[in-house]
């Protein structure tokens, strides 16, 4: 007998087998247990083609024993797997009786997967009837791993290569589109702020042509009309910081189109190569827009001053009305009046806010500041508040201090007493306010908290904005969405600072910071 094991191939031919001794056996058996690779003998003149040796390599890659698996055809490996095309090829091998080589999915005994790469031989006799089949196989799962490695990683390579390609094609064609029809002025400039481009609706607005703006410095445009130090400004502080600008306000008087209010956004492009130290422009037209809000401030202003006059009266009447002697007058006279006194001060409320508004947007708003005690002030407003609001509970903590707020105290009593109002109002079926005084660093820190139907994380962002109320807000309680844009705009100009925190459900907690008087 010759056993020959090259290349993973095995071959075994019956050669003068009656002087094969018991000695040679032993060689053989230590030869093939001395092997890296799984070694198994099946023998074809049984049924089934059982296996009848396997040597220590086999042993260790499959967790079997050779007890456990003599007697058993190799299709065991494949437990429940055996939909596997390479079955196929073994079984046409044993059929034709020639070799054959798969790389097949096993499982060993403890069920782990691995992948076999099997080599199978036939074994035939002198007369070249195939008596056995020698299989021999490799674990080569660390292989097959790192192969599903390299191909995933190149796929990912790929794919982030198809996606920069498409990404940057993509961007080349936003960005032309932008320029070209977007309903905005749109310029860009190389890094000496020479225009490289710009579109229809620069040359519409401003009055210009192609080829008195392309490849023109921005400053020299119409002669010289775009020479505007504060646009100087803004484009100078772009390269070196690429810091986009947001929302920059530029007035400007042209001598042939006249004054522009212009809305400035700029933005470095920072693409490699060919388009590297690139600026965005976009200024936007903001003229008409601007007037349309300086009239409607105006007239604000007007109808509120138009109607505190008569208000005023009416005000008066109804005082003088309410002081007058009872007599026989019936109870529900005097109601009546009471309801009408109410509804006056709540106009005259609103006709303060909308004047306070008005002032706030023209910049005439004044603020009268004096040092007082913030906790004599909330003190007022929450007592002045309990007795007006019976039904609801308010809770007072002040922090003791001696600290003084230099400030406007009517505009501070204002913000206060808007505050707490709006607890009350939108938190009808939880009647606790919590107020809290203290003090954090060098300031003092007011904040009054409700358990009422809370703000959404969208809403909170635009609640201080003039007249905006969110959706839910506008159908179960009236108001104009004024008076938190007026505490906030009295906070700033205090240089202290005004913000929310709250959950849907679970009620709001506003804080507003004023800076403490400093001692000298």
């Amino acid at each position: 007998m010759i056993i020959r094991h090259n290349s993973g191939k095995a071959f075994i031919k019956i050669n003068q087998l009656d002087n094969i001794t018991h000695n040679d056996i032993n060689l053989f058996q230590q030869a093939l247990d001395s092997s890296n690779s799984g070694i198994i003998i099946t023998d074809n003149n049984l049924e089934d083609n059982p296996i009848i040796y396997c040597n220590k390599a086999f042993e260790k890659i499959t967790g079997y024993t050779r007890e456990e698996i003599i007697g058993h055809n190799c299709r065991f490996l494949q437990n429940n797997d055996r939909a596997q095309p390479e079955r196929n090829i073994i079984k046409k091998s044993v059929e034709e009786e020639k070799e054959s080589r798969v790389i097949i999915r096993n499982y060993k005994k403890n069920g782990d997967l691995f992948y076999n790469e099997l080599f199978v031989s036939p074994v035939k006799d002198r007369n070249g009837k195939t008596t056995h089949y020698i299989g021999v196989q490799n674990d080569i799962t660390h292989l097959k791993e790192i192969e599903h490695e390299l191909r995933e990683e190149k796929a990912s390579v790929d794919r982030k290569v198809n996606d920069r390609t498409k990404e940057l094609r993509e961007k080349e064609m936003f960005l032309s589109s932008i320029v070209q029809t977007v309903r905005e002025s749109l310029l860009v400039l190389d890094e000496k702020f020479v225009v490289l481009s710009a579109n229809t609706h620069f040359f519409k607005t401003f009055k210009v042509s192609s080829e008195d703006t392309i490849g023109k410095v921005l400053y020299d445009l119409g002669n010289n009309q775009w020479d505007i130090p504060q646009l100087r400004e803004l484009l100078m502080k772009i390269l070196p910081t690429s810091n986009p600008v947001i929302d920059f306000v530029v007035e400007h008087d042209f001598p042939h189109i006249g004054r522009k209010t212009m809305i400035l956004n700029a933005h470095r492009i920072e693409f490699d190569g060919e388009y590297k130290d690139r600026i965005l422009l976009a200024v936007e037209d903001a003229t008409d827009r601007t007037e349309i809000e300086r009239r409607k401030d105006d007239f604000l202003s007007i109808a509120s001053h138009e109607l505190k006059t008569p208000l005023t009266s009416i005000h008066g009447l109804v005082q003088l009305l309410q002081r007058l002697p009872d007599g026989n007058a019936n109870p529900r006279y005097r109601g009546l009046l009471e309801k009408v006194a109410m509804q006056v001060d709540r106009l005259n409320n609103l006709i303060s806010d909308l004047l306070d508004t008005s002032k706030i947007q023209s910049g005439f708003i004044e603020s009268h500041k004096e040092d007082f005690q913030l906790n004599d002030v909330i003190q007022s407003c929450v007592d002045q508040m309990a007795i007006a609001h019976k039904n609801h509970h308010i809770k007072l903590d002040l922090y003791t201090i001696e600290d003084n707020v230099c400030a406007d105290e009517l505009q501070i009593t204002q913000v206060i007493n808007n505050l707490l109002t709006n607890a009350i109002k939108y938190s009808p079926n939880n009647m606790e306010i919590a107020v809290s005084v203290s003090k954090v660093s060098d300031y003092l820190k007011v904040s009054v908290k409700d358990h009422g139907f809370g703000i959404s994380k969208e809403d909170q962002s635009k609640v201080f904005q003039r007249f905006y109320r969110s959706g839910e807000t506008q159908k179960k309680f009236p108001g104009m969405g004024i008076g938190l844009y007026i505490c906030k705009e009295i906070i700033d100009n205090h240089n202290g600072s005004i913000w929310i925190e709250s959950e849907l459900g679970t009620g709001s907690v506003f804080n507003f910071t004023l800076p403490v008087k400093s001692k000298s």
